[in-house]
């Protein structure tokens, strides 16, 4: 099955999801290159980075309400509209968690000990991976369907990946006997927040596996 098929040879609505899902990868990009910005203490080039995320998102909302906009007015599949609306708007919700944690991190300003950057980094780049795994489900869903299922099973490898990053790092900070308890539980809630990012893509995955043998059918 083929994104045209899927569209019925509507050009418009596959340029604005190309667009929008690359918004998405891009947002994963500028997440990491803010927290590493943080962890040697650029935060002019955090706060950059922070912007460029924050406009990411707006441009990433423009699409999705654009793209509603064409299912409806063209009735375009409505045997699958709300699936797709579904989808959107999920990714739509991942691409805010990054904003989210890079203002939690703009506003909290957590003093992180470089011994703990690399197990704070291990736990980004395995959020980094399953949005992006996300991502490739999402574009094979509307290009190959048939390659879906291989992409969605990355989305539940690499939200595994994270948790266990997840508690690793949570297990390094409260083992930490020169850390305040305030300190532990500003460090523990940070590595929360990034995690459930992970979180997301997973809820994600697992709906567009049901859509997945939905359109199977």
């Amino acid at each position: 099955m083929s994104f045209v098929s899927i569209f019925k040879n509507s050009s418009g609505i596959e340029k604005e999801i190309d667009a929008f899902l690359n918004l998405a990868s891009e947002s994963g990009l500028i997440f990491v290159q803010g927290v590493d910005a943080f962890l040697i203490n650029k935060l002019d080039t955090f706060t950059e980075h922070l912007n460029h995320i924050v406009e990411t998102e707006k441009e990433a909302d423009i699409l999705r309400r654009s793209i509603e906009d064409l299912l409806y007015r063209k009735t375009l599949i409505p045997e699958s509209r709300g699936d797709v609306l579904e989808l959107i708007e999920r990714m739509d919700v991942l691409l805010g968690r990054f904003k989210g944690v890079m203002f939690r991190i703009e506003i909290e300003r957590p003093c992180i000990d470089p011994k703990f950057h690399d197990d704070l980094k291990t736990l980004v780049n395995c959020v980094l991976q399953s949005v992006e795994a996300a991502t490739l489900s999402l574009r094979a869903y509307f290009k190959d369907i048939s390659q879906a299922s291989d992409h969605i099973h990355k989305v539940s490898f690499w939200e595994t990946e994270a948790d266990k990053a997840a508690t690793c790092l949570q297990k390094a900070i409260f083992s930490d006997a020169e850390l305040g308890l305030d300190a532990k539980m500003q460090l523990r809630d940070l590595a929360r927040s990034i995690d459930k990012i992970a979180d997301q893509a997973e809820d994600l995955g697992d709906s567009l596996a049901i859509y997945v043998i939905k359109r199977s059918l």
